[in-house]
């Protein structure tokens, strides 16, 4: 991912934090054999003595990706945040000098790392409960892995496999508006908090 200076995210628990945040990722596996994407929901697993943590899935059993990724060296997870189509309206300098251009701002996260695949039936089951518990804290009535029948879940976990990658690189990109004079950053939050949609005002949230 190209990142100039002036849109890099350096900070890891931040980059960490968006991560949690837009848990729905795409896991990249290129080798001899092509390029294969699949979107999946990732849950981050703390590391220990300072490292990035792991990132942890499961796949279908069936999946054929599964097999490469047991002989992959290395995989890629792709996390993408809230993103903007960027109007040169949006701009006071338009009035003053013209010279603006449409952009789009967005937000994303790339993490590289060594893959796994797990089969261990216990870690599938805690890895379940882990994913489900994250997106069910908020809800009013939390549904919880073990509300459904035993012998239900029983045989789904036996269709899938796990995937853990432990975290080698975290790279974070967000684009929003850092190199524009502050009275277009002011016009381009002022417009995307008013503008249509939740992906229009989570970003004007992110613009300082």
């Amino acid at each position: 991912m190209y990142v100039p200076n002036h849109f890099k995210e350096d900070d890891q628990e931040k980059l960490q934090q968006y991560i949690r945040d837009y848990s729905f990722g795409l896991l990249v596996v290129a080798d001899d054999d092509g390029i294969e994407a699949n979107h999946v929901p990732f849950y981050l697993s703390p590391g220990a003595n300072g490292s990035l943590g792991y990132l942890q899935c499961h796949l279908a059993r069936s999946n054929p990706v599964r097999q490469r990724i047991q002989s992959a060296s290395r995989v890629l997870a792709v996390f993408q945040g809230p993103d903007a189509y960027v109007s040169p309206s949006w701009y006071p300098t338009k009035a003053e000098t013209g010279r603006v251009v449409p952009t789009w701002n967005y937000l994303a996260v790339h993490a590289q790392g060594r893959a796994r695949i797990i089969q261990d039936s216990d870690w599938l089951k805690h890895h379940l409960h882990q994913l489900t518990d994250q997106h069910e804290s908020q809800m009013d009535a939390p549904w919880s892995v073990n509300d459904a029948p035993t012998d239900f879940t029983e045989r789904l976990v036996q269709a899938i496999v796990g995937v853990e990658i432990s975290i080698e690189r975290l790279t974070g990109k967000l684009k929003a508006s850092q190199n524009q004079p502050e009275k277009n950053r002011a016009g381009v939050k002022a417009a995307l908090e008013v503008g249509e949609g939740v992906q229009s005002r989570a970003m004007a949230k992110l613009i300082s």
